[in-house]
């Protein structure tokens, strides 16, 4: 008997021992609606992350598929910058109204057929007045058709992982086999948003189409949070009877840009407020903390036999990280993994290294780093003058 006992109190004196250590690896994941309260309970799907590093703050339902209606748009706008941002489309470019763009119904900007805006304008009524019309023009002008832009919406998203996502037209218009995830909307929102001019239009609260003619066309935001909740600029309002009220919303605060996301909502009031909870949850709970600015140089890598003897490995974009602001005063440590010397050729975008950081013993992030530039082998005529200047160079 007592043999019998001494195991079971060893048994559950390892069964005590173990349940912190479960505790703490929760912990250091993303916390889930279990564990904070749930912040978006009216919500049919809820994501809420931050933009920089994509941490999920909180989620509910985050990979359901649902019918996203017109926050579908956030892919037709991301193409759109791409294009600009590639040099293929200018923000002056004419985009044309064909019959069938002009047909669209639901919400509109009233485009006549042969109508013309510049690509500015046509953001302006996608962005701000969610123009079925406007976006079906847009596609025409970067595809062709909008079955050609659909299959390129549907191509991005499979680059971006989207993989809850399938699109079946470029405006969220009801129909079959057209769906998305809370989770996938947030992801093509944080790669929306690094193009900070889209903020111009999905941050805007009212503006004018047509201005100086005589049937001016005034544009009032369908997302009221970008006038009433402070660091509010964006992005995307949605609805339909299947849908209901959707959206995705971003905000900025002192450095900390966030993303929420909430689907099948009752009513516009409370989908606004939940996404308001959602953000104070997460100014009020994290910052961020900046280690390098864009441009700033991290270390140096040796180049063997390069035509250039050295590459500055600098940062290509501003190097942030989250953490909670109970654990703020906790020391932010960075650790630089790069080889002193790598081998011409180099390709540019070649990953040479990693910055690893810390906050106290615990991994936050890591920051691949990258040749910002395409390095060849040196000529035997440079190496040889490299190698006999070593040997008549007297100290």
């Amino acid at each position: 008997m007592k043999k019998w006992l001494l195991i079971c109190t060893a048994a559950l004196m390892l069964t005590s021992a173990a349940t912190p250590a479960t505790s703490l690896a929760k912990e250091e994941t993303a916390p889930k609606s279990s564990e904070v309260s749930d912040l978006a309970p009216n919500a049919g799907s809820a994501i809420l992350m931050d933009a920089d590093t994509g941490t999920v703050l909180y989620e509910k339902k985050s990979h359901e598929k649902l019918p996203p209606a017109s926050i579908t748009k956030i892919m037709t706008m991301l193409l759109t910058m791409e294009a600009i941002s590639k040099g293929t489309l200018k923000l002056t470019d004419k985009v044309p109204t064909s019959e069938y763009a002009a047909s669209m119904g639901g919400s509109q900007i009233f485009l006549e057929p042969g109508e013309e805006m510049t690509v500015d304008e046509m953001l302006k009524g996608i962005a701000m007045a969610s123009g079925n019309d406007a976006s079906v023009a847009m596609a025409e002008k970067l595809a062709g058709s909008e079955v050609e832009f659909v299959k390129l919406m549907n191509k991005r998203a499979k680059d971006l992982g989207m993989n809850d996502t399938h699109f079946m037209n470029c405006n969220g218009l009801p129909t079959d086999n057209h769906y998305s995830s809370a989770h996938d909307i947030a992801i093509m929102s944080k790669e929306l948003l690094k193009y900070p001019q889209i903020t111009k239009y999905t941050g805007a609260y009212q503006d004018y189409l047509r201005k100086n003619t005589e049937k001016p066309f005034w544009l009032v935001n369908t997302n009221k949070l970008v006038r009433f909740y402070s660091g509010a600029d964006g992005l995307k309002t949605g609805y339909t009877s299947e849908a209901k009220f959707c959206l995705s919303a971003t905000a900025v605060r002192e450095g900390l840009r966030l993303i929420a996301v909430v689907l099948g909502e009752p009513n516009t009031k409370t989908r606004n407020s939940e996404v308001g909870t959602m953000f104070d949850y997460a100014f009020s709970q994290y910052t961020v903390k900046s280690l390098f600015k864009k441009g700033d140089v991290i270390g140096t890598v040796k180049i063997r036999k390069g035509d250039t003897k050295e590459l500055q490995l600098a940062a290509s974009h501003p190097y942030t990280v989250l953490v909670k602001k109970s654990g703020a005063a906790d020391k932010i440590t960075h650790k630089l993994l790069i080889p002193t010397e790598v081998s011409a050729p180099v390709k540019e975008g070649q990953v040479l290294g990693k910055l690893v950081v810390y906050q106290g013993d615990k991994m936050l992030k890591e920051f691949e780093l990258k040749s910002s530039a395409q390095i060849e082998k040196a000529g035997w005529w440079t190496l040889f003058k490299r190698t006999t200047s070593k040997l008549f160079f007297v100290d």
